[in-house]
């Protein structure tokens, strides 16, 4: 067995694992870890098979900015874990189900593929798989307006983020930019004026009043 199959059977064994682990820990960070550990074997996976550029994207996109937002949304939202998990076994045939037939489509092409095994296609054709030039000359060409609605989309969620934190709720103290923007200086610091206390007068009186109580008292 050569070491790449080796490398191929221990970054699937961890992902499949990984992926396991999403779905059944309790925890939503620790899910959402989990998941970046499914996108890192995923890559290597992308490494094995030449497409160096999948692997970074894979890497820098989904692990990078889509992970990071969604642990910025689990953190900042109040989500209550265990109402979302109400009922969770009465989906479990119909997920099963789905699962199922998910499998033997899979195992359908697959098997296809193995049965055109001697169709390979050529050492020139693999060598564009992943490549970064033959990528960005289809994206940029052929694809051009999906790549654009992407990039609309990842906006309106970019935007859709921001608004999430952004909004004003009663347990939380908030202030306005323009407030802030607009305040003068004599806003700022304000001096008054306060009259001057003669502390050794006040100090007198109350010793003298004091005295006159304690003069009451021996009184007969």
């Amino acid at each position: 067995m050569e070491f790449s199959t080796v490398l191929f059977y221990v970054f699937s064994a961890v992902m499949v694992l990984s992926g396991l682990r999403v779905i059944t820990s309790k925890n939503p960070v620790h899910a959402a870890l989990f998941l970046v550990l499914a996108f890192f074997n995923a890559a290597g996976i992308w490494m094995l098979l030449k497409a160096e550029f999948l692997a970074i994207v894979l890497v820098l996109v989904y692990v990078g900015a889509v992970m990071v937002l969604f642990l910025f949304v689990v953190m900042m939202l109040d989500i209550n874990v265990d109402r979302m998990r109400e009922g969770f076994w009465g989906y479990l045939p119909l997920a099963s189900g789905i699962g199922a037939l998910v499998v033997l489509e899979m195992a359908a092409v697959l098997w296809r593929g193995f049965l055109g095994a001697g169709d390979a296609p050529s050492d020139a054709a693999v060598g564009h798989i992943g490549g970064t030039k033959e990528l960005g000359r289809l994206i940029y060409t052929q694809y051009i307006y999906g790549f654009e609605i992407a990039g609309l989309l990842l906006l309106v969620a970019i935007i859709a983020a921001v608004a999430l934190t952004l909004r004003k709720r009663k347990d939380s103290k908030a202030i306005d930019p323009a407030d802030a923007v607009r305040v003068k200086r004599n806003d700022r610091l304000r001096i008054v004026k306060v009259p001057t206390v003669n502390q050794k007068a006040i100090d007198d009186a109350a010793i003298a009043a004091a005295a006159a109580a304690n003069a009451n008292k021996e009184a007969p």
